[in-house]
């Protein structure tokens, strides 16, 4: 199992020398990183802790939408500044949001036009966690959205459980068995965090020991030597305490 801490481009404060402390005390193997639009200044800091890193691209929140056709010249300029950070760090996967709203084929064929081998996408709740502008529904959601990009781009497949158990709430699904379909999909990689409410339909970044999932019924439906960013909430602005906590309590199940 390799294990990642999730960071935001404009963390070089206390928590790009809290990673590094981190990193060489043997806890984690990478981070992953949330390139913020218009940080690209930043590149040199993260480059010169020398750990491996995979990328975030942004989302809807900062205007990447691949669900909207009237943002694909945006959406295109936004992921110029995604592929620097990717080649500068020499990451393996640029982890893609599906968007918000707008049609699942709009997603595809921007997806594709990007022609990024790197691209992994990333499922979605059903339900929108921010409503901005009336935005109700994400895209990526359930196995067949999720199937027409991945078919249309070639990219591969990165599988949230809480955005999972989210979808199969609004679905009225088993959470475990919907995770489990998605499974099928062949994950390059995976977020973990927990769910305070397991009935719910919107996504929560609680700490791993605080949720109601059966953290050990969701490793053992994958492979052992899975790749996983621990995506819980970061409470203390100057360490990264909590998130060494999560890292602890999840190495119980190695």
């Amino acid at each position: 199992m390799k294990l990642g801490l999730k960071l935001w481009s404009i963390n070089t404060d206390y928590y790009l020398a809290e990673a590094k402390r981190l990193y060489d005390k043997g806890l984690y193997d990478y981070i992953e990183l949330y390139a913020v639009p218009n940080t690209a200044e930043t590149i040199p800091l993260w480059k010169s802790l020398n750990i491996p890193f995979t990328i975030h691209c942004p989302h809807s929140v900062h205007g990447f939408n691949l669900a909207d056709a009237n943002k694909r010249k945006a959406n295109t300029k936004l992921f110029g500044e995604v592929r620097k950070f990717a080649d500068e760090l020499q990451t393996d996967y640029i982890i893609i949001h599906g968007g918000v709203e707008g049609e699942i084929n709009e997603t595809a064929e921007q997806l594709a036009a990007l022609n990024e081998p790197r691209a992994i996408i990333e499922n979605k709740p059903y339900r929108a966690l921010v409503n901005i502008h009336g935005i109700n529904f994400c895209r990526g959601y359930n196995k067949k959205e999720l199937e027409t990009v991945i078919n249309k781009s070639h990219c591969g497949f990165c599988l949230d459980f809480v955005h999972a158990a989210c979808a199969a709430n609004s679905t009225k699904c088993n959470i475990y068995d919907y995770i489990e379909d998605l499974g099928s999909l062949k994950p390059k990689m995976f977020h973990l965090s927990n769910m305070e409410d397991i009935s719910s339909e919107y996504d929560s970044h609680i700490h791993l020991a605080d949720g109601k999932f059966d953290i050990s019924r969701l490793l053992s439906m994958f492979p052992k030597e899975m790749k996983i960013t621990l995506e819980t909430k970061k409470i203390f602005k100057t360490s990264l305490q909590d998130f060494e906590e999560d890292i602890k309590f999840i190495k119980k199940y190695k």
